[in-house]
């Protein structure tokens, strides 16, 4: 049957045991075999509509998680710009891990999709059971690299003495909770590369309200906990991640049984870590290029004293908050290009693309205008040291304008890394932070400040987000013409 975006339906008429279930995309059909979903569902359906779907239930969760990191800048602002600063040397690393994790779990959720568009229901349990145990050793490794490494590394990043102990104090704590960010990361990415994004979006929102929940206890010792401070903040953080873990591996083993306790030939086990590697490992680099960046930023900033770097750690965080939806819509852009890539659906793939890219364009704008007219306001909610203020307003004066710009670098990196190209992801990365950012912003800072150093934030995101666009569909042409 004729299908409205062109191409030509050859599918078998609907088997028994299909049903449709209502909301955040579950409209499309849908197949469970013990549980599993067995039927892509995402290569049905209006394009504009089932991204909108798909996508909301994921602002509600990305907004959570980044609520999550905003309680603790909240709480910690309250104990002083010391303790602030601190915080804000912090964020580079934990980025680090979180994007290494992210990543793992992007290319879980390549080669899941793939296998779902494909209808090998065998396979998907394989994948998403051998990349949880792959999560696992990755886990070990940061908390053995970070704990041997906290002291000099942030000596090198610029942490003065006087705050160097209250960043130890916190990353101690943090890393050894390392297993209950990777592992939920990989846990959720699997679920949503079944075309389930509403899940993964509730079990980050309990996840940060437990975080908001316990901070201001942990923290300032309320009622019969004890006065933790800074110490407080990294406990409640792992406490919520522990959460947030147990929650994804119910899921995943009790409702959509996408676990095997089959015991496989290495090979096997091999083959999946390669697969899920190779997709992986291009996408953390990726992503690790902006926390690598923004610790080089950080040291540029540190030179203006700790009310930069606590202005720099309000700004990112508020600019984490501003780019949520389009992280969000970069989160289920990956399940819908890989499953209508795998049924040969192209022109719903290039169609998604070009409204994902017009949202992109818009929102930005408005986001831009919004920040440059309430940035002091939104400052003061973190810290009122005026210097601290006065720099994080200029931050968000200037670097918003081009958020539509990075929107369309952040869902660009997703698809490729589903279309099999993670190394044109990884050097779209590589050229906005090493090629733009850093230069410009050395140039800048000379020429211009602080306020030199952001508006070359800016200017990177605007020259890669042209770059991402141009590169994209050019792929999208040639696998589209070989296909």
């Amino acid at each position: 049957m004729a299908r409205e975006d062109g191409n030509v339906s050859m599918e078998r008429p609907f088997p028994d045991g299909l049903i449709s279930s209502p909301g955040s995309g579950y409209e499309l059909i849908k197949q469970r075999r013990n549980g599993l979903l067995t039927e892509a569902r995402l290569t049905e359906g209006s394009v504009g509509p089932t991204l909108f779907k798909l996508t909301l239930p994921m602002i509600l969760g990305i907004v959570s998680m980044v609520i999550f990191n905003l309680a603790d800048t909240f709480f910690i602002g309250r104990l002083g710009t010391t303790e602030l600063a601190a915080l804000s040397f912090t964020f580079p690393v934990v980025l680090v891990v979180n994007s290494l994790a992210m990543g793992l779990g992007i290319g879980a959720s390549a080669v899941i999709s793939r296998a779902t568009g494909e209808g090998n229901t065998h396979r998907v349990r394989r994948l998403t059971t051998d990349g949880l145990i792959l999560s696992v050793l990755f886990a070990v490794l940061f908390v053995t690299a970070g704990q041997l490494t906290i002291r000099p590394l942030f000596r090198a990043m610029g942490a003065s003495a006087d705050i160097l102990p209250l960043i130890e104090t916190y990353m101690r704590i943090w890393y050894w909770g390392a297993l209950f960010v990777v592992v939920p990361m990989m846990g959720n990415n699997a679920i949503r590369a079944a075309g389930d994004t509403l899940t993964p979006g509730l079990i980050m929102m309990v996840s940060a309200a437990m975080n908001c929940a316990l901070d201001p206890l942990l923290i300032f010792g309320i009622g019969p906990f004890p006065r933790m401070e800074i110490a407080g903040a990294a406990l409640s953080t792992v406490i919520a991640r522990a959460l947030s873990m147990g929650v994804a591996l119910w899921v995943l083993i009790r409702r959509e049984r996408m676990i095997t306790l089959e015991r496989p030939a290495w090979e096997t086990v091999s083959r999946s870590w390669g697969q899920i590697l190779y997709v992986g490992l291009p996408t953390a680099g990726t992503r690790i290029i902006l926390p690598l960046g923004m610790a080089f930023v950080t040291r540029m900033v540190s030179v203006y004293g700790k009310e930069a770097v606590a202005a720099l750690g309000v700004a990112t965080r508020v600019e984490f908050f501003a780019l949520a939806v389009f992280m969000a819509l970069a989160s289920v852009i990956g399940p819908y290009v890989g499953q209508n890539r795998g049924a040969r659906r192209w022109n719903r793939v290039i169609r998604g693309m070009r409204l994902s890219f017009g949202f992109c364009l818009i929102s930005g704008l408005f986001l831009g205008a919004v920040l440059a007219l309430l940035a002091p306001n939104i400052v003061r909610l973190f810290n009122h040291d005026p210097r601290v203020v006065a720099a994080a307003s200029l931050y968000l004066r200037r670097v918003p304008w081009a958020y539509g710009l990075e929107g369309i670098v952040v869902i660009a990196a997703s698809a490729l890394n589903v279309l099999n190209r993670p190394l044109y992801a990884a050097g779209l990365s590589f050229m906005q932070m090493f090629v733009l950012v850093l230069p410009l912003a050395y140039i800048g800072s000379g020429l211009l400040g602080i306020g030199g150093i952001f508006l070359a934030v800016a200017a990177a995101y605007a020259l890669t987000g042209l770059t991402s666009r141009w590169m994209l569909f050019r792929v999208l042409r040639n696998q589209r013409e070989g296909s």
